[in-house]
């Protein structure tokens, strides 16, 4: 079961038909107590509706904050060491990795995020800048994970390679987090054999490619979520980007005009136009 937002409001999906919830914000599904239960009663005895048109579908957020955690694969751990050692932090990402408590920082609100097929930015004062394919839980103010979707973390590296200090000007900016297209609801954790995989698209002709397996996640989900609702609370619910195991070349950074396509199967495609 899928759950869009919409411009004409919010569907759920079940089995290939779609299902207008009616008069529903985001923010009065996220808050309730089983949403998967409730999207279920909306389905049942309920007539199908038109499928969404991909140009009315929106980012799968209203009042709900971004944040995401960092070194979670192994890969990561060895990019983020690559870049900023010569700013003497390489050691500060190997002791993360191998610590108890995980990364995990603010990276946006809901107005700073796109949806499917709207455009990601990069910063004007970057010059090495990457997509990092993300799995992201959805969670409700009580702490559960109630969802999953697709998460594009834009990110700065030669900014926060300078000095660990600037992550924040690194990863936090207009446009650089996308979700979408889709929330998937699961009741279980989602399988860890499920693949994500990301594309970067360059006058119509891949530029990179790399996939992961989420049995590369050294991170327990429940785990992150844990830390994250430690001492902060959520009325909204929010958002939290796993981290990514797949990181392009040094050689590779993100111009306009190129399109970063993540896809991960149980949910869907997530495409965006680079600006």
């Amino acid at each position: 079961m899928k759950l869009y937002r919409t411009q004409h409001g919010c569907y759920v999906e079940e089995g290939g038909s779609y299902f207008l919830i009616p008069n529903a914000t985001w923010d009065d599904l996220v808050v309730q107590d089983d949403l998967e239960a409730f999207c279920r009663s909306v389905v049942q005895g309920a007539t199908p509706s038109d499928a969404p048109s991909q140009a009315d579908i929106l980012a799968p957020i209203q009042s709900q904050e971004v944040w995401a955690a960092g070194v979670t694969y192994y890969r990561s751990r060895s990019a983020r060491i690559e870049e900023s050692k010569d700013a003497g932090g390489g050691d500060f990402y190997d002791r993360v990795y191998s610590a108890e408590r995980p990364e995990i920082f603010f990276k946006a609100t809901g107005p700073r995020v796109v949806g499917p097929n709207d455009t990601v930015h990069i910063r004007s004062d970057a010059k090495w800048s990457v997509p990092e394919p993300e799995l992201t839980l959805l969670i409700n103010p009580a702490g559960k994970i109630v969802g999953y979707t697709i998460g594009n973390d834009m990110s700065s590296r030669d900014i926060e390679g300078e000095n660990p200090l600037y992550l924040p000007q690194a990863k936090m900016y207009d446009r650089s987090c996308a979700l979408g297209p889709c929330v998937l609801l699961l009741s279980q954790p989602i399988s860890l054999e499920t693949l994500i995989q990301i594309e970067i698209l360059r006058g119509g002709k891949p530029e990179f490619a790399g996939s992961v397996q989420l049995t590369e996640l050294k991170r327990d989900p429940v785990s992150l979520v844990q830390y994250l609702f430690r001492d902060n609370s959520f009325p909204k619910g929010c958002y939290l980007m796993t981290g990514t195991g797949v990181v392009p070349p040094d050689n590779i950074t993100l111009a306009k005009g190129d399109v970063v396509r993540i896809t991960i199967g149980a949910i869907g495609v997530l495409s965006n136009e680079v600006d």
